[in-house]
Order: structure tokens, then C-alpha cells, then sequence
């Protein structure tokens, strides 16, 4: 199989134009390629593929003309996940689409074929090979001169390897993902990675204080743990913490979720999957600052032994929160991690990811991601990583007019604002800012962003690992810069 790129038409009402080996073909094509484009109604668009059969000494070859759009690095890995599902088992595809491509979109596309190849599958199967002993696709990529093809290709491996790691993780069925399942993955994959793991067991939080993640997992016969993952590379210039919600399973608890609402919630963990994802392959893709991976792990059950509505907990730290809803166990997690970051590990830059609202997946859907941040500068650059990674970001407000909502009479704060007509996940911010500190802090609600409903460009069906892409490309390109002191 041979599969050549077609670019998008440079101006309105032009001709989509084949790229690099399409004019060598067409002495082995019936018709000329342009010819072929026109009848395949081929717009250049990204993913677009159309294909033909041609003649190779006597033995039927396949012809595939693959849309790469503008050929900018969302385009290409929309393209090459195209790719990648259309090319059968066992075949192999030689693709030029890169050929006269720059570094990066050579990265992007190899990202888009693997990630747009994953699958996870329970399946049985019945006298039949199981996928991992059937031959896979494979596409060979024309690369001219490059000075180290093999590189480019790998460090685009390790990103992919890295998202797949978070979408298996996500996937994974919560009967076998408790939060002591989750924290053995993480040591297992620290050990493989040249990480340190620590892993605080239920007594352990209970020494030192963790109310938030007692609170929250006290209704689950599976007890919370809080992962801490250390990666320290050699004179390291700053320090960076990433945080991610670890809720395993989330049913609500006593205010217990309706039965739709819980079908995809064996992937309320999908930050702490990106979190642990990310720190995998910092080694490899040689970062050179310090990061810390908080994951809060919990699973929040409805029993006997459940937070109720009204309670109080303390949080790591002493801060205090009246619980109005135990479905709002996200906040609850993450500040005990955030308030034990910023009073033990004193970074330079906090970020923490969770899907914590249905409001932000309103208001952005399922392709963006809510950011809210203290500093300008700490925004920006996961702005920027974000729009070049594919994992995009819109920044949101942190409108202090909404604050007053969440005061308690009971507690330093409620978990959830009273009063009509709340913006949800402003509301969820305001609340995790109280436990970030002074220091340079973001939040990233994940919650549209982190699954998807069906396969679409380098995302397939299911845990997306969003956020796994956007912070690797924000830690090695160097714009995890400590931001001003008085931000």
C-alpha cells in the first residue's frame, strides 16, 4: 500500500493539491492523480482518504490519497490516526505525507498513526488469536533528509506510549481499580521509569492528617491512598508539582448519582492517570526539571460509613470544609494534595488536572479544557503547550465576586457554593485556590476534555489520556519557567 498526502486548497474555490510522490505515480495509475482526487471528491481536509488500485508487474497494489489539510501538527495527527485505522492487520502502508515536512509535524503525525491505532478490548475470544498475536498494521514513513529520523520517530513513541499508558489506566474497570490497584501501577511504573514512589496507606493519612481523602474514601471498602512521584534529574534549575484527581470510582456517595451519570466514571481518575502518564517518560525525553506527581486516590461509595451531607472535615494543613455535597469529592481530594504540596514540597509552579464539573463539559464540551490560573505568565505557557500539543485549553475566570459564596457558617468554607445561578466550575476553582497557597498555581477541569464517546481524529473511544500531551510539551520545551514572585 502506498498512501500520499493531499494539502487543502491555499486559496478559496482552488484545487486540492497532491503532495510529495503523487506526480511519480501516475504513469501506474488508470488516471492521472488529480483526476483521481476530482472523482474521490477529495477536499484536502484533514483525515479525508480516498484510494484506488494500480497495476505492479502484474499484482494488484493499493494507491491511498490521504487529506493533510494545512499540514500543521493537528492536522497531520488527525491524518495520520486516519491512517492508522484504515490500513488492515498485517498490511503495510509507505506514506510520504512528511517528506517535506518540518520536525514537528513529523512528531505530529507519528503521534496521530499510534495514538489513532490504540484499542483497548475485554473481548474473549473463541478459537480465534487473541489482537496481541495477530500482526498489527505498520506504516513506513519516507523521511529524506533528516538528521536523525530514528530520534524524531522515537521521542514521538514515548508521548504516544505515554497517552496510551493514561487511556489503559483510565479504561481499566473500577472493580479491579481500587485506589490501592492505582498506587500499585504507579510504583510499578515509577520502578520501570527511574522514579521514586511513596504511597501513603489509610493509616498513614490518618497520622498526618489527610481529611479530605479519609472523607471521601470512608464510604468504600477499599481505602484511599495519596501516590507521591519524584523525579529528579541532575542540577535541576526548577521544580514543578502536578496534581491529578484520583477518584477510581465515583457513584456521588449519599447524593448519589443517577444511573447514566455513572457509566463513565470508572475514568473520574483521568487526571491522576495524565499525571502518572506524564511522569513515565520524563526520563526518557530527558527533562531537565524537577517534578513531583500527586495522585489523590479514593473511591466514594454510599454505606454506613459514608461522609454525609453537613459534615465537617479537616484538611491536610487544619482548614476546615462543611460538605453540602458529596458529589463534589473531586475539590475535597485535591485540596489536602495542593495544601501538603504548598507546605511541604515549596514548587516553583503547581498545576493540577481533574474532570470536577458537568459545567465546565457545558460550557467547552468535549474537545477543550477549562484553565484557571493565578499567574499570567504559568497560563500562557500552558496555553501555548496546549494549542501545540492537540490537548487544547480556554482560560476561564477566577471571578472573586463568586467567592463569598462558598463561606460556611460552620467551617472556614463550604465544598460547594449556595445561592442560584452559580457558575459550577469557577465556583470549584475558587474553592482549590484557598488551598494552593501564594506560589504560581493552575487548574485544568478536564472533565469534556478527558473522555470521548466515540473515535474521533488521534482520540478513540473511550479515556482520551487529555492533559498527557499538553504537560510533557510544556516540561520539555522549556516554558516551565517559575513565575514572578508576586504573582
Amino acid at each position: 500500500m502506498i498512501a500520499v498526502p493531499v494539502r487543502g486548497p491555499v486559496e478559496p474555490g482552488a484545487d486540492p493539491v497532491p503532495g510529495g510522490g503523487a506526480a511519480e505515480l501516475d504513469s501506474y495509475l488508470p488516471v492521472p492523480a488529480a483526476g483521481i482526487i476530482a472523482s474521490g471528491q477529495l477536499t484536502g481536509r484533514a483525515g479525508e482518504i480516498t484510494q484506488t488500485v494500480i497495476d505492479l508487474g502484474g499484482r494488484p497494489g493499493t494507491v491511498m490519497f490521504l487529506g493533510i489539510g494545512d499540514a500543521d501538527p493537528s492536522a497531520l495527527r488527525r491524518a495520520g490516526a486516519a491512517l492508522a485505522r484504515r490500513v488492515p492487520a498485517g498490511r503495510t502502508a509507505v506514506c510520504t505525507a512528511v517528506l517535506d515536512e518540518p520536525d514537528e509535524s513529523v512528531r505530529a503525525f507519528v503521534t496521530g498513526l499510534l495514538l489513532g491505532s490504540y484499542q483497548y478490548s475485554l473481548k474473549s475470544t473463541t478459537g480465534k488469536s487473541t489482537p496481541a498475536q495477530q500482526p498489527g498494521p505498520e506504516v513506513r514513513l519516507l523521511l529524506a533528509g533528516r538528521q536523525d529520523p530514528a530520534g524524531l520517530v522515537e521521542r514521538a513513541a514515548v508521548v504516544a506510549g505515554a497517552v496510551a499508558l493514561a487511556r489503559d489506566l483510565g479504561n481499566t474497570p473500577s472493580m479491579t481499580k481500587s485506589p490501592a490497584w492505582l498506587a500499585g501501577e504507579a510504583e510499578r511504573i515509577a520502578a520501570a521509569c527511574g522514579l521514586s514512589c511513596r504511597v501513603w496507606t489509610e493509616a498513614d493519612l490518618a497520622r498526618d492528617q489527610f481529611g479530605g481523602l479519609l472523607g471521601v474514601g470512608s464510604g468504600s471498602a477499599r481505602p484511599p491512598r495519596l501516590i507521591e512521584l519524584s523525579y529528579q534529574p541532575a542540577d535541576p534549575q526548577r521544580h514543578v508539582v502536578l496534581i491529578g484527581k484520583g477518584i477510581t470510582f465515583d457513584s456521588g456517595g449519599l447524593s448519589l448519582k443517577p444511573n447514566d451519570g455513572m457509566k463513565t466514571m470508572k475514568t473520574d481518575m483521568a487526571g491522576g492517570a495524565a499525571v502518572i502518564a506524564t511522569m513515565s517518560a520524563l526520563a526518557r525525553l530527558g527533562v531537565p526539571i524537577r517534578v513531583t506527581g500527586l495522585v489523590a486516590a479514593a473511591e466514594n461509595m454510599p454505606s454506613g460509613s459514608a461522609l454525609r451531607v453537613g459534615d465537617v472535615i479537616r484538611h491536610y494543613g487544619g482548614r476546615t470544609v462543611e460538605v453540602l455535597n458529596t458529589d463534589a469529592e473531586g475539590r475535597l481530594v485535591l485540596a489536602d494534595a495542593l495544601a501538603y504540596a504548598d507546605a511541604e514540597l515549596a514548587p516553583d509552579a503547581v498545576v493540577d488536572l481533574a474532570t470536577l464539573t458537568g459545567a465546565a463539559r457545558v460550557a467547552l464540551g468535549a474537545v477543550l479544557a477549562a484553565l484557571y490560573a493565578t499567574d499570567d505568565d504559568l497560563a500562557a505557557a500552558l496555553l501555548a503547550a496546549g494549542t501545540a500539543s492537540g490537548d487544547r485549553l480556554w482560560r476561564m475566570p477566577l471571578a472573586d465576586d463568586y467567592r463569598d459564596g462558598l463561606d460556611s457558617p460552620v467551617a472556614d468554607l463550604a465544598n460547594v457554593a449556595s445561592g442560584t445561578g452559580r457558575a459550577g466550575s469557577i465556583d470549584a476553582a475558587l474553592f482549590l485556590r484557598e488551598f494552593a497557597g501564594g506560589r504560581p498555581w493552575a487548574h485544568l477541569d478536564i472533565a469534556g476534555a478527558a473522555r470521548a464517546t466515540a473515535d474521533d481524529g488521534e482520540n478513540t473511544k473511550g479515556a482520551t489520556g487529555f492533559g498527557t500531551q499538553l504537560l510533557l510539551h510544556w516540561l520539555t520545551d522549556g516554558a516551565a519557567a517559575p513565575a514572578p514572585a508576586n504573582a
